[in-house]
């Protein structure tokens, strides 16, 4: 045990140690989970159907902690609770960003709730690409990021499509059959030695035409982005199964994907250089990796343009820029200006019904996502937006009925001659 009283994960842990990971987004993460184990670990990821996460989470992480943080560690310690795993070979992984969310101190939050649970010597694992912690036993090199990178193209792919199609298929289910079909192959994919980008382009090209062959109705679906802080946003467990409740509502669902978050990050250190002149060094690396990410982000905009009707994603080199006049690229806390420009990606999509998601008491979510309603409001009069607050506190109920309004607000907005006809046949019916 190291001073700080840090259990370091050994090499020798590697050999026989099963690493946790907890879940946010399933078809990526599944993915993820893979690629680790083709370098060696004995990853698992973690499901979100445990009963008892959430009060878990709050009898050892305080009440005030973000939420995401509690339902994390929640979910952890219900898995070293369940009986499953060796308690004495057994690794917990977890993000760590280093920036000024209270994410940053989600380690710290484990380890202390890890000893007051009774497991002070499992070792947690800091997944971080600045150098923050460093394992012996855990490495994160470049062919793992770079197979890492291509399950979150794939993963975003596969997410846009099935989203695009589920509403609208004849035959029920076929598209989340789909996906889970081709998050399997890709998954199997991953554990060559060689990732050739030709046969991803390739993987992408049938991926697209095979939803497209998906028999659909001709439908005009209300189309309702989510937006917020990213394990909120991104995760069932987080935000109550919010996709399949809009699914449930008769909604089309579109959400910004995992990359663009991805080039967020990235092009943060891009913008450390050009408003403080720090860090030359990080700009320049950052720029080689920013316009190796937006190479491969255009390839898969072409690919759908070409061989589908899908609405292809919108380029991160534009999103990046529509925060003029409203917000400054050094608001970079959190989720930062990207929450604000999402929201404005989607008007520009014609996505006028959004909801924002947020763990009650996030400042940066809402400074730049809830704070930002009201400017956007103003320009584009037709957006209807919701801001959701998950905590521990919080109803599915309150938050359903919230959506509903919102929902029925959108219908009343895109079908307004229906409406109109409704009631004047009532009131001619009322009348005779």
């Amino acid at each position: 045990m190291a001073k700080s009283n840090r259990v370091i994960f050994t090499k020798a842990m590697k050999k026989n140690y099963t690493i946790l990971i907890p879940t946010m987004l399933p078809m990526h993460f599944r993915m993820f989970e893979k690629i680790l184990r083709t370098y060696g670990y004995n990853a698992v990821l973690l499901d979100d159907r445990g009963k008892n996460i959430k009060e878990l989470g709050l009898r050892y992480v305080h009440n005030d902690t973000c939420y995401p943080a509690l339902l994390v560690i929640g979910q952890f310690i219900e898995a070293l609770q369940s009986g499953n795993y060796d308690e004495n070979k057994v690794a917990l992984l977890l993000t760590q960003t280093g920036g000024g969310c209270r994410a940053s101190n989600y380690l710290a939050l484990l380890r202390k709730a890890l000893a007051k649970a009774g497991y002070p010597q499992v070792p947690v694992i800091s997944f971080n690409v600045v150098g923050m912690e460093k394992n012996p036993g855990f490495k994160i090199t470049l062919p793992l990021l770079h197979r890492l990178m291509y399950a979150a193209f794939y993963g975003d792919l596969l997410m846009l499509l099935r989203n695009q199609c589920k509403p609208y298929e004849i035959n029920s289910d076929e598209s989340e059959r789909l996906a889970e079909r081709w998050t399997d192959t890709l998954t199997a994919q991953m554990a060559q030695n060689r990732i050739l980008y030709k046969k991803v382009k390739e993987n992408y090209t049938a991926i697209i035409k095979d939803f497209e062959s998906i028999p659909k109705r001709t439908e005009n679906k209300i189309k309702v982005g989510i937006v917020g802080e990213i394990f909120v946003k991104f995760s069932p467990l987080g935000n109550n199964h919010l996709e399949d409740f809009l699914f449930s509502e008769g909604a089309e669902v579109v959400m910004p994907g995992l990359v663009d978050f991805c080039l967020y990050v990235v092009y943060d250190g891009i913008v450390d250089y050009k408003l403080y002149n720090i860090r030359w060094l990080k700009s320049v690396l950052t720029s080689i990796v920013y316009k190796i990410f937006i190479k491969k982000q255009q390839d898969i905009i072409d690919l759908i343009t070409k061989n589908s009707s899908f609405m292809p994603p919108t380029s991160f080199e534009k999103t990046r820029t529509l925060t003029k006049d409203y917000i400054g690229l050094g608001a970079k806390m959190g989720e930062g200006w990207l929450l604000c420009a999402e929201m404005l990606e989607l008007v520009e999509q014609g996505v006028n019904n959004i909801v924002c998601t947020q763990p009650f008491g996030c400042l940066p979510n809402h400074i730049m996502g809830k704070g930002m309603m009201k400017p956007i409001r103003e320009r584009h009069s037709n957006v209807n937006i919701v801001a959701i607050d998950y905590d521990p506190g919080a109803t599915n109920i309150n938050q359903e009925n919230r959506i509903k309004l919102m929902l029925s607000n959108a219908k009343e907005r895109q079908y307004p001659d229906t409406e109109n006809q409704s009631q004047k046949k009532e009131e001619t019916l009322a009348g005779v």
